[in-house]
């Protein structure tokens, strides 16, 4: 059912390097049971770490956005085994539920554990792998939102007086939480969780982290941050100092959020922090309700490009060109889905109105390769 999610994109969907940026995929317009939906995708870091995928039949649609560090393993990982946990756990519970998204969280990571004990003697820098973990799922006209780091889901929502007016101002919602020990309330809860470590979160670097080394407080991976027995040799023979530690610094439990779409709710937007650190909530909902809706998540994408240029005193033009790891100078990878909802209210989208219709977008493995190089750039582990 969720094969079509790992087939080769430039051919299924015609996505990849339109425009004049080598670095930037993106796919203007799909439909999905509630609406339509965009994705882009750019890539700053020498391997993309990003990854986000939409899942789509005639009852549900999955929307995951996955933000790696350390290399882009653990995002690949979790790209192929997160929502087939979801659909297994959903037949199998009778539907989608807090405990189906929290199961499949559970299950995705102890089955990444398991990767890293089998790989760990030959390549134990898989221990040091993670990746933010942002998921939305519609059902029932019932929204989840589940998330683990730093990526944010945003819903663009109108302020109605009880009426249906078009003219009601449209304000942004977030509705994930920063799991980032730069906010004051999330290093507070670190420290509570570790009150015998004085030194659980420092000041280095210029941002606050976890035992000075990371600032997302919960993930999927960073085993050697969970788990004392790899927080050893051989690891550190090439990599690093090893940091002693009694008990698990990092979590894999993510705060959900759930509630009922209402006729006021028009769309969401799902994207890494890298668009974040550029945007604010309002501003980005600002660009999506202001412009058409085809390439609308590229917009988006191309806007944050503009600020990071903007910020150092550049223009667009000029960071456009430099090459994927140089650019992780000026800007991180940047993901971003939007979500139009105007079909909750009613009959579900045409496109997907008999039972076995299913649609299923990845983002490419690696943007430049899918630019310059004919081939399968379906996300997989390469082991």
């Amino acid at each position: 059912m969720l094969e079509s999610c790992y087939r080769p994109l430039e051919r299924c969907f015609g996505g990849g390097g339109n425009g004049r940026d080598e670095l930037l995929w993106h796919m203007d317009l799909k439909p999905h049971a509630s609406g339509d939906y965009s994705i882009a995708v750019v890539q700053a870091n020498s391997s993309l770490e990003d990854q986000g995928q939409v899942f789509t039949s005639s009852s549900t649609t999955y929307v995951g956005v996955y933000d790696g560090h350390g290399g882009p393993e653990a995002s690949r990982f979790i790209t192929n085994h997160l929502f087939p946990y979801l659909h297994k756990f959903a037949t199998e519970g009778g539907g989608l539920s807090v405990e189906v998204i929290r199961k499949a969280f559970e299950a995705t990571e102890e089955e990444f554990l398991h990767l890293v004990n089998r790989l760990w003697l030959d390549q134990p820098q898989i221990a040091s792998v993670g990746s933010c973990c942002l998921v939305g799922a519609i059902s029932n006209d019932i929204l989840y939102v589940a998330n683990l780091g730093d990526s944010r889901a945003v819903l663009g929502r109108r302020l109605s007086d009880g009426h249906k007016s078009n003219s009601s101002p449209v304000v942004a919602e977030r509705l994930s939480t920063d799991h980032n020990v730069g906010d004051e309330e999330v290093r507070k809860e670190v420290e509570a969780l570790h009150p015998d470590d004085s030194h659980i979160v420092v000041y280095t670097r210029g941002s606050w982290r976890i035992k000075g080394i990371i600032q997302v407080s919960r993930s999927i991976g960073d085993v050697y941050l969970k788990k004392p027995e790899f927080n050893r040799e051989p690891l550190f023979q090439q990599y690093a100092s090893p940091i002693p530690l009694k008990r698990a610094v990092m979590s894999a439990e993510p705060s959900i959020l759930f509630r009922k779409l209402r006729p006021q709710d028009l769309f969401l937007i799902f994207a890494s922090d890298g668009l974040w650190e550029q945007l604010s909530d309002e501003v980005a909902v600002e660009i999506v309700l202001k412009n058409p809706r085809v390439g609308i998540a590229k917009r988006l994408v191309r806007a944050a490009l503009q600020e990071a240029a903007r910020k150092r005193e550049m223009r667009y033009d000029d960071i456009k060109i430099i090459e994927k790891g140089l650019r992780r100078h000026f800007h991180d990878d940047i993901t971003v889905i939007v979500i139009y909802l105007d079909h909750h209210q009613g009959s579900p989208n045409g496109r997907f109105k008999k039972h076995g219709d299913i649609g299923c977008t990845s983002t490419p493995v690696d943007i430049c390769s899918l630019n310059s190089v004919e081939g399968d750039n379906t996300p997989q582990i390469s082991f």
